[in-house]
């Protein structure tokens, strides 16, 4: 793993702030000072932050937030917008989002101190729910699709304007349910199983819909219910064991396949 990576893992600093202690000297593998940010850290370093040492984080702890609309999943914006970070305890600087909520979406955000955890969800094909809304009403087009999948060679509708993503394969949904179409409020409740760019503001952007509303309710079995906007909880006993069940199945799975684990860190 990457000095600065390692260091924003385990630590209350940011990868940004890792780079500035290096340059500044104040990052030491024993007792040399290492100044080569691309140093990779290997598993006998004993690395030093300001002389305090940096210990290697075994328990995982996972947040759920319910995330506000116009808000930024990053650590920083270049036009000065506010991110989760800003909203969040200064405590969870350094939690890892699994995947991302874009700007004008809300709803059930994870947050962990795990990358290994990040990773596995991000990469799962774990179910995630989302309530819409469209500006427009449902139609057969749509069921169809949803129901049986879809391939667009320009999937640009609907994706931010400076996007690299041009073409896009949808699965079959999970599941959809039509809760209101054909009056002033077009409501469905869908149930993907990947999480690509802006991938259901594009869905149905090519059926000449804008999603208006996004708000995503569940991933696998954790559930937003009552938690209220900008406010966070901790994943509770079930859920936690839930978790290491699925990071075990993984890792077993990979073995079964003669491979190192998924989510060995390098």
């Amino acid at each position: 793993m990457r000095i600065n990576k390692y260091i924003s893992h385990n630590t209350k600093y940011s990868r940004r702030d890792a780079d500035k202690l290096i340059a500044e000297g104040e990052v030491r593998i024993g007792r040399q000072a290492i100044t080569d940010l691309s140093y990779m850290v290997q598993e006998d370093d004993h690395i030093s932050v300001k002389g305090r040492p940096v210990m290697p984080t075994t328990e995982i702890t996972v947040l759920v937030y319910n995330k506000p609309k116009g808000v930024l999943v990053t650590k920083k914006d270049d036009r000065g917008r506010a991110t989760i970070y800003h909203k969040l305890s200064g405590k969870y600087r350094h939690f890892i989002p699994v995947g991302r909520l874009d700007y004008a979406s809300e709803g059930l955000l994870l947050l962990t101190d795990s990358p290994r955890v990040a990773e596995a969800l991000m990469n799962s094909d774990l179910p995630r729910t989302y309530n819409l809304k469209l500006d427009i009403a449902v139609n057969e087009a749509m069921v169809e699709a949803m129901k049986s999948g879809l391939v667009l060679e320009d999937a640009t509708a609907g994706g931010h304007a400076n996007s690299d993503i041009r073409s896009m394969t949808f699965a079959p949904f999970t599941e959809f349910e039509i809760r209101e179409s054909g009056t002033k409020n077009n409501k469905l409740r869908v149930t993907i199983s990947e999480g690509k760019n802006r991938e259901l503001r594009r869905f149905f952007a090519h059926f000449g819909a804008n999603v208006v509303d996004l708000k995503r309710v569940a991933y696998d079995n954790i559930e937003l219910n009552n938690l209220p906007t900008n406010k966070t909880r901790y994943f509770t006993r079930r859920e936690y064991d839930d978790l290491h069940k699925y990071l075990k199945e993984i890792d077993k799975e990979k073995a079964l396949e003669g491979k190192k684990p998924r989510y060995k860190e390098d």
